[in-house]
């Protein structure tokens, strides 16, 4: 007898459904106009109860257009670790992070609702960010470059706040002088330098 707990199986129909309304949505966002939740509905062709029955929140819609771009931030963290001390890192990090955000403002405005709410358990958004941000925090606290008592997902939630309160009309100069302040207020005593290779076993 099958587990109670089994997840029941995803109807084929249900699926196509998703798809489509995930690359209507994925089009409609890219266009850089305002973008109605019922508008993608229709453009898909069903209606805005199968919408929210998928996505119940605009939020939890654009989240799940950009997990893969999220997933190759967290991939972009790892890379940097490989050939920068973990400041550098961090700095040229929020640098990736703001190329991202300032192409996808729907998305940044998302994540700052999404960010923002402690309620319930972590969304995959939250989570791919904190996870990126994270293990650049922990080499920086092994050398000393990063504060040990940051918090990843306090840090990633003032970035997040910083991408959608700057204007890209205004360019990058307001935006880099302020991830440079928030990066004063993260960095350990230590002077950033070569990253020390890892101890031979």
């Amino acid at each position: 007898m099958p587990s109670q707990h089994t997840p029941k199986p995803v109807r084929a129909d249900a699926a196509r459904n998703r798809t489509r309304l995930l690359d209507a949505a994925r089009i409609a966002f890219a266009s850089g106009a305002p973008v109605s939740l019922k508008q993608i509905a229709r453009d898909t062709g069903v209606g805005i109860a199968t919408l929210y029955r998928h996505f119940p929140t605009r939020e939890a819609l654009v989240e799940a257009i950009y997990q893969e771009e999220l997933a190759q931030l967290r991939v972009d963290a790892e890379a940097l670790l490989d050939t920068e001390d973990p400041a550098h890192a961090l700095r040229s990090w929020m640098d990736h992070f703001a190329d991202y955000a300032s192409t996808n403002r729907e998305m940044a405005h998302a994540l700052r609702v999404v960010l923002a709410s402690y309620q319930g358990p972590a969304s995959p958004a939250r989570e791919q960010l904190r996870t990126a941000v994270q293990a650049i925090l922990d080499a920086g606290t092994v050398v000393g470059t990063l504060r040990d008592d940051v918090r990843a997902e306090d840090l990633v939630i003032a970035l997040v706040g910083i991408f959608t309160t700057t204007s890209p009309a205004d360019g990058r100069e307001q935006l880099d002088r302020l991830l440079d302040l928030l990066m004063d207020a993260v960095r350990g005593m230590a002077p950033p330098g070569p990253y020390p290779p890892p101890p031979a076993c």
